[in-house]
Order: structure tokens, then sequence, then C-alpha cells
């Protein structure tokens, strides 16, 4: 089986204080189509800049990322954004709702922008999937934390992407809603043949993945 995601000797490297400050150290390894891996590591251990060099949204000091075959970085910066809305849904922390519309057309939006004519209908039935027709209409501020998560995961997967990116997706939710939300999302994972790449710091969710990778002082661990 072909492989969808391939970090290549990824480095990253930033200026603080005046002083090179290597973030990633020569990180190489490949994810399947349909696998879930989660990425651990302690606070500063590079995990969050990982996840955002395999999904293009920051850019490598050296090495590269293919994604479906594709090298990310001999794409500029618009390009990169286009091959992402095709191939890659996002799941972050803080849920990242637009805070002026709906459940439902946050969950549109996506659609809308790759000009689907169904985008409602579409949208209620991802809404649907995820426990939440009855809150449809509602803004962010007015649903709870878990059931804006899940709002995020419905507009994640209502494009049926490849790849779902997502980063410490219980972060912000107690244990048991952080439950639900993971047990939904590998539920899609399972349904759609999702790749899931999941950056978290709790082990009990990471072993929930298929395969678990471990970064220390930004390198991956064997």
């Amino acid at each position: 089986m072909a492989s969808i995601v391939q970090a290549v000797n990824l480095v990253k490297q930033v200026q603080s204080g005046g002083q090179p400050l290597v973030i990633l150290q020569d990180v190489s390894f490949a994810v399947e189509a349909g696998e879930s891996i989660a990425i651990l590591g302690a606070s500063g251990s590079g995990k969050s800049t990982l996840l955002g060099l395999l999904a293009g949204l920051d850019v490598p000091s050296s090495g590269t990322v293919f994604l479906d075959g594709v090298d990310l970085f001999a794409y500029d910066e618009d390009e990169r954004a286009r091959l992402r809305g095709r191939l890659a849904g996002f799941v972050f922390q803080s849920f990242q709702l637009l805070p002026a519309l709906s459940a439902l057309e946050n969950v549109m939006l996506p659609l809308e922008l790759q000009g689907k004519p169904d985008a409602r209908a579409q949208a209620l039935d991802a809404l649907q999937r995820v426990g939440l027709t009855q809150r449809s209409h509602h803004v962010p501020k007015h649903l709870s934390g878990g059931e804006q998560q899940r709002v995020a995961l419905a507009r994640a997967f209502v494009t049926q992407p490849k790849i779902l990116f997502a980063d410490e997706p219980t972060g912000n939710l107690d244990a048991a809603t952080g439950e639900q939300v993971i047990e939904l999302m590998l539920e899609l994972n399972r349904a759609q043949g999702t790749t899931l790449i999941l950056v978290t710091h709790d082990e009990a969710l990471a072993r929930r993945c298929g395969r678990q990778l471990r970064l220390s002082a930004g390198r991956v661990l064997p």
C-alpha cells in the first residue's frame, strides 16, 4: 500500500535570541492510507511543529513532505493551500469555529468553498452523524466545548478528506467529553477510511490509535 504521508529528513530551525534553536532534527517516517497514528511527546518536543509541517502550514528548514505522492514544498503557499483543501481536514484544540456562523453554516463553509451545490444537505447529514441535529442553528458561544468540537469534527469530515490532522483535539475538554470526541473521530476514521494523524500528550488516547510515534527533543524515538 502506498504511503499517503511521507516525511523525509525534516529539519526545523529558528532563531532564538540570536542563536539557532533546532525544533525538529532529521525526522523521517511514512503513514499508510487509512492508518491512525498518534504523535506523542512532552511539551516542547516539537509535536505541533511537526503536524504543521506535515500539513504544509509551515515550511521546513530542510527536508520535505510528500502528501498523497506530491512534494508539498515544491509548491508555493497558494498551491499548498489548494492541495490541503482537496486532501485534508483539520481539528484543533481551540475548535476554530467562526463565531458569527451557526453550527450548520460552519460545517457548510468548506463545501461552499469547493462549490458543492448540495452543501446544506451534506452539512446537515454530517451534524446528524455527530449527534447535533438539534443544535444546528446555534452559534458557537451557545454550544458547550464538547459540542463545539463535534461541530469541528463534522466540518473536518464533511468534505470526506483523505487525511485528518488533529492537534490536541481533547485538550480543552473534560475526560468524559474528550472520550466521546475521540470515539467519534475514530469511528469516522474507520467509516470513511480517512488517515488520522493526531498530536496528543494523552497516553490513553494515543493507545486508541493504530500506531504511536514518540518525539523527544525534536527527534523520533526508535
